[in-house]
């Protein structure tokens, strides 16, 4: 938890140092996109370490000191780059950004509960298929055990009246 806390700052920090680098040169956002993604990888995690409770240490006060910190500054510097992006680029270019990834995350959640729907519709169907196929196959082996029987039945009744 702890390491993924500090890779997720260090991703943060690294982030924001290639932000400022590439900033005042960028033709367009797309030249510091990477840090972008970047920037809300290691939020990211820090959020999500932050919100893993487990062990003993999740009641020791120098880590949730830390948890605390590293989120507040992990928060404070993707202010600091959106004040930045829209300096650079136009009011409205971070919300815009913003906006569009929390779209994309939407799709990307909804797409992924239509495949695991469609996966267990067709397990549905697989299991009815097996089904059918095994009353199917249980009737055709009662008719031919009947048949099989009515035959035999027929010849030990022709073979007793010879």
């Amino acid at each position: 938890m702890i390491a993924e806390t500090l890779a997720g700052i260090a991703l943060v920090k690294s982030a924001v140092d290639g932000i400022k680098s590439a900033i005042g040169t960028a033709q367009d956002i797309s030249e510091i996109a990477g840090h972008i993604d970047n920037l809300f990888e290691g939020e990211s995690q820090v959020q999500k370490s932050r919100n893993k409770k487990s062990g003993v240490d999740q009641f020791n006060i120098k880590s949730v000191a830390q948890e605390t910190i590293d989120a507040r500054l992990a928060q404070e510097k993707m202010y600091e780059m959106s004040q930045m992006i829209d300096l650079r680029f136009g009011h409205g270019t971070w919300q815009g950004i913003v906006t569009e990834r929390a779209k994309r995350i939407q799709e990307a959640k909804e797409a992924a509960l239509l495949a695991r729907k469609k996966k267990a519709r067709e397990q549905e169907e697989l299991v009815e298929n097996v089904k059918m196929g095994a009353i199917i196959f249980g009737a055709i082996a009662a008719i031919i055990a009947a048949a099989v029987g009515m035959i035999i039945s027929a010849a030990k009744a022709v073979g007793i009246n010879q």
